[in-house]
């Protein structure tokens, strides 16, 4: 075939719409979503940042006498020529009834009736080393093979390339166009050599084929597009929110970037220009709206930033930012703003990241402090290695015998042993005692003796342990630490618990509990109540030990802590295993077996109370048999971390009273014994909970409880379990 011939075929049109030449991918709820809306709106922009995906709707060649006819009329890459395309998109509307228009931008036309769809990356599921191979690849997968394939006969995806394929689309903020540059390159590189290589981003995926659409040549070339068509002072701002990573919000630039040839008072305006020409992505959290760069559009940024010779100066102003947050956070924590500021702080995880190293670079001084007021964040969001890292950092290189230090020193002292680092943790603790006597700081010895206790009650030596939280409590009350008082309170209940002083750890939870409440904190509460719980429950008083769990579970899950979900479920399982729920008990320690082993060690910190989990899996290993223990940790192992939770609480306790007939006791609770007989009637989930003014997530942990109860692996069984049950009653 002549070059001619192949130019001709190039150009041949289906229905009057230009042939691809390349499959399309991953696109099905996108264009559902747009055909849905082109059906309610007769105007709808796909809107995103070059390289997206906006444009496979592909280009309609516009057509004469629109006026009479049903026509849909895509209008690409409109921001070049905004205000020309918003006038010819209007007079269209309005001369032809029937017409459609799909247009693509970077940012909407603003023309009347328009809708605005904002076009995403293509997504790719997180890593996931358990992930069943043989489901279908995701779509991004998908894509790369494809595309390698052309440029490298015979290339495939394995279980060795795959994750490296993942970690690519990532850092290529999965743009489809970043993909179709970078496999151009595997004709001379691994995809590791491709990977590796991506911190050269703008010069590594620059050419590409010739045969490639020239304003689609280059990443640069896109990117280089958009700045073009910002103003001076969006183009400041963009370069500024540079030294961000992760998300933001409009606080922070506000702090960060004003002043920075931009005043206070553009911020906000800015920021819609910059998100309405999507070069910021504007996105919706439970706790309120955040924005973020892609990648490639903050290194781009980044370069614009050093260039201007302003990058030092927005660093610090960030870092100092940073420092503040943590610093008025730790002094907020134990209060009613608790679980919103700790939600901040994760959500701020990368920022903080990024500060601290700012800190370290230029004062080990500095990183202590603010990995010091971070120590709660470290513990509730799961980064106990991150944190104990930036800590010992510090350490390494900041000289002295200050407050800080001393401080810094428990504070490391406290990760290592939530790690089970016992031997680090107790080197930790005596220096910081040293420097606490000498300096005559009674939190530092507070925390010190809080600690040491726990360490004591590590290696069975409650008694000692006891001693040490009761001059913890002393110290924080001298120093005025309602929060580290608290803690000691806590730990004395468990302590007193586990020598059988009922009377001393219920007095010592209730006192913890009530300081909680006098100022209005949750997280450390939540702990009280798991430790008063465990005492109840070893009284015999099933009912409030699993009332407390419930509550506590809730606190926990909230705020992410991991160790305290852990925690509570062990409980649970305890509970069920003692009210002979044994096929529950199995399913939670089952959820417990991953839990712990994603954290690292099970009952991190809390090692003394490994003997109630033993003796617990030993008395449901015997109760059900080998065979039948195995099957119900299986099912509690496959469930994934909602679902767990969904499954975990149970509203009432078995309803196991004595009967005067055995065949008419039931295993379920009176709440499970209802959604049953509404399953029975054939209502559907979403009916029950309507039905019963329930969320839907807590009656599939319902009917999860219910299947495992009644040993069942469908609804159909249950169905003929109700028969049965009214059958037998009947009689």
């Amino acid at each position: 075939m002549t070059i001619a011939m192949l130019r001709a075929s190039a150009q041949t049109y289906l229905g009057g719409l230009p042939a691809e030449v390349t499959s399309f991918i991953g696109r099905r709820h996108e264009v559902a979503a747009v055909k849905r809306l082109l059906s309610e709106a007769r105007m709808v922009t796909l809107t995103g940042p070059g390289g997206v995906g906006k444009t496979r709707p592909p280009l309609q060649v516009l057509t004469e006498h629109l006026r009479e006819r049903r026509t849909l009329v895509v209008l690409d890459n409109c921001e070049h020529v905004l205000d020309e395309s918003t006038v010819m998109a209007q007079t269209l509307l309005r001369c032809a009834p029937d017409l459609r228009i799909l247009a693509t931008s970077r940012q909407p036309l603003g023309a009347v009736g328009e809708q605005a769809f904002p076009v995403p990356t293509l997504p790719l599921p997180g890593g996931d080393p358990q992930r069943d191979t043989a489901l279908p690849m995701p779509d991004a997968v998908q894509l790369f093979a494809e595309r390698a394939a052309a440029v490298l006969p015979g290339f495939t995806v394995t279980s060795e390339n795959q994750d490296l394929i993942e970690q690519i689309w990532r850092r290529l903020d999965g743009l489809p166009l970043g993909i179709e540059l970078a496999v151009v390159r595997l004709r001379v590189l691994s995809v590791h050599q491709l990977l590796d290589r991506l911190d050269d981003l703008f010069g590594l995926l620059s050419a590409g084929s010739s045969a490639t659409v020239s304003r689609h040549r280059t990443l640069r070339a896109l990117i280089d597009w958009s700045h073009g068509l910002c103003t001076e002072h969006e183009r400041l701002l963009w370069a500024s929110l540079s030294v961000f990573t992760g998300s933001l919000d409009p606080e922070a630039v506000e702090a960060v970037c004003a002043g920075a040839g931009i005043t206070h008072d553009e911020i906000l305006d800015l920021m819609i220009g910059l998100v309405e020409k999507s070069v910021l992505i504007r996105e919706e959290h439970p706790y309120g709206v955040r924005f973020r760069l892609l990648d490639t559009i903050r290194q781009y940024g980044r370069e614009r930033l050093v260039a201007s010779g302003q990058e030092q100066e927005l660093k610090r102003r960030y870092r100092d930012y940073y420092r503040r947050l943590s610093r008025e956070a730790q002094a907020q924590l134990f209060g009613p703003a608790q679980v919103e500021l700790l939600t901040r702080l994760r959500v701020e995880h990368p920022n903080l990241r990024t500060a601290l190293e700012y800190c370290q670079a230029e004062r080990a001084g500095l990183c202590i402090d603010m990995a010091s007021d971070l120590l709660d964040h470290w513990i509730t969001s799961s980064h106990l290695g991150e944190g104990r890292d930036w800590l010992e950092q510090g350490l390494a290189h900041a000289a002295g015998r200050s407050e800080a230090r001393a401080r810094a020193l428990w504070a490391c002292g406290s990760l290592a042993i939530i790690q089970g680092d016992q031997d680090s943790a107790l080197g930790l603790l005596a220096k910081s005692r040293t420097l606490g006597e000498k300096l005559g700081l009674e939190p530092v010895l507070g925390y010190v003796a809080l600690y040491a206790g726990m360490v004591a009650m590590h290696v069975g030596d409650t008694e000692s342990a006891i001693k040490s939280f009761e001059e913890a409590v002393t110290h924080h009350r001298a120093g005025g630490d309602p929060a580290g008082e608290v803690q000691a309170l806590t730990w004395l209940c468990f302590a007193h618990s586990f020598l059988g002083g009922s009377e001393s750890a219920v007095a010592a939870a209730e006192e913890g509990i009530a300081i909680c409440d006098a100022h209005g904190e949750s997280w450390h509460r939540a702990y009280t109540m798991t430790a008063l719980g465990v005492e109840l429950w070893r009284q015999g008083d099933v009912r409030g030990a699993t009332a407390l769990a419930h509550e506590s579970l809730r606190v926990f899950h909230t705020l992410g802590d991991s160790v305290g979900v852990g925690l509570t479920i062990e409980a649970l399982a305890w509970i069920a295993a003692s009210q002979g729920e044994y096929a529950r008990a199995g399913a939670l320690l089952g959820v417990l077996r991953g839990l712990w082993a994603a954290i690292g060690t099970p009952l991190l910190g809390f090692g003394h109370l490994i003997r109630y989990h033993d003796e617990c899996e030993a008395g449901t290993r015997h109760a059900l048999g080998e065979q039948a223990f195995q099957t119900a940790a299986k099912r509690g192992a496959r469930r994934s971390l909602e679902q767990a939770l969904a499954y975990a609480p149970m509203e009432e306790a078995p309803a196991r009273g004595p009967s005067d007939e055995e065949d008419q006791y039931t295993p379920l609770t009176p709440r499970e014994t209802e959604i049953a007989q509404l399953i029975a009637r054939g209502m559907r989930n979403k009916e029950i909970a309507a039905a019963l003014v329930i969320a839907q997530r807590t009656v599939e942990g319902h009917i999860e409880h219910i299947l495992c109860k009644l040993g069942f692996n469908s609804r159909t069984q249950i169905v003929g379990w109700v028969a049965e049950q009214a059958r037998r009653g009947g009689e």
